[in-house]
């Protein structure tokens, strides 16, 4: 399916929205219906039809279809944080006694779900590193009901063997789950290497603006509407009208946009590759990175988020560069149209803070929207800053 079709045009059926170019915000809590026979077929299936909000929604069914085709998938749901579309997904696949085999350091609320919350229920995880499917294979056990991936993960970018892990959990009948918010289904289609289910927070490039938080969830028809049906209606998590009428608009600039973010990131990992106080940068497609083959295999691009180390001996120093920032902003999350910087001290008291450990001289940069000049001159005044 092209590209501009799936952007432009899929789902959209202007003729019944008065030839409107931008669809409407179906901005109702439930619809009417005409017949007490209608209102059965939607009890028994609200799968079928438009019933209440909580659930189906003509501005959210436009957007699914989009998100389902960008995927490569037969159908999607679309929650109200991409932690919602985590813990719908993972909670719908397993059982009391089941056990789940996890990329090591997974996204905070992953993490949280197979710390806190499963184990009230005996769903147990083991964690691996996801860098080697042997590792991945060697921490199977026999009640092991689903493989959670994040390639890349979202700090220092470790890749998963998408097909390989693909293959063999079919061969041992194991559910698999991977995280695309790095690459976003236009730099990776994880369903056509073989794997089950997709999400990805659409809080970062989907949306793009910063304006609005959503999480997605790409499968086969059948597991979409089993999650449908349960964890979606139940837990109450889907997203509200006017939300998905942003993402669609995000949708619309989507390859514009990596696009820029792309080439200015070229020119701002060259600049901190050479700049004396880096010591190392980590991007995926740079061809120093460790898993750079694996990265150019599975993925056609990279988008915007760089990580990299300062070489410092205490915690101020980093406070100093980060602080100095005039148009790079401190902040969480990424895909927006604005330049961050996040660094993993900020989660290190003063007196805890160790030099010897690369990951306290730690930080994560995305690459918004703005010129690569503009955003060089930046880090290069706050890196002169002692």
């Amino acid at each position: 399916m092209d590209l501009s079709f799936i952007l432009n045009e899929l789902g959209e059926e202007r003729e019944f929205y008065f030839n409107a170019i931008s669809p409407p915000i179906v901005q109702t809590s439930n619809f009417k219906a005409n017949k007490v026979d209608d209102l059965y077929g939607l009890f028994e299936d609200e799968y079928s039809g438009y019933l209440y909000s909580r659930g189906l929604n003509p501005t959210v069914d436009i957007l699914r279809k989009k998100l389902a085709a960008l995927d490569g998938a037969e159908d999607a749901l679309v929650f109200n944080s991409g932690a919602s579309a985590i813990f719908a997904s993972i909670l719908a696949n397993v059982k009391s006694g089941d056990h789940i085999v996890s990329v090591r350091n997974p996204y905070t609320w992953a993490q949280r779900m197979f710390e806190v919350i499963l184990p009230r229920f005996q769903v147990h995880t083991t964690y691996a590193d996801g860098r080697d499917t042997a590792q991945i294979e060697a921490a199977l056990q026999p009640n092991t009901a689903l493989i959670y991936l994040e390639s890349p993960s979202s700090w220092s970018f470790e890749l998963q063997d998408l097909r390989a892990i693909a293959r063999l959990a079919k061969e041992k009948n194991i559910l698999t789950i991977c995280d695309n918010s790095y690459c976003t289904p236009l730099f990776q289609r994880p369903i056509e290497m073989g794997i089950d289910l997709v999400l990805q927070s659409a809080t970062k490039y989907i949306g793009g603006h910063s304006d609005t938080v959503a999480g997605v969830l790409s499968g086969s028809k059948a597991m979409i509407k089993k999650i449908f049906d349960s964890e979606y209606l139940n837990i109450g998590s889907g997203i509200q009208p006017f939300n998905a009428w942003l993402l669609i608009r995000g949708l619309r600039t989507l390859p514009a946009r990596l696009e820029r973010c792309t080439r200015t990131t070229k020119a701002v990992v060259g600049f901190l590759q050479a700049h004396p106080r880096v010591e190392r940068v980590l991007f995926p497609l740079d061809e120093a990175f460790p898993q750079y083959e694996l990265a150019s295999l599975q993925m056609s691009g990279a988008c915007g988020l760089v990580s990299f180390y300062l070489h410092a001996q205490s915690r101020q120093e980093i406070v100093r560069f980060c602080e100095g920032l005039h148009h790079v902003l401190m902040a969480v999350s990424w895909g927006g149209h604005e330049s961050l910087i996040l660094p993993k001290c900020a989660g290190i008291r003063e007196e805890a803070f160790d030099p010897g450990n690369a990951d306290h001289r730690m930080l994560r940069l995305y690459v918004g929207q703005e010129d690569p000049e503009y955003l060089i001159q930046d880090l290069d005044q706050a890196l002169r800053i002692r």
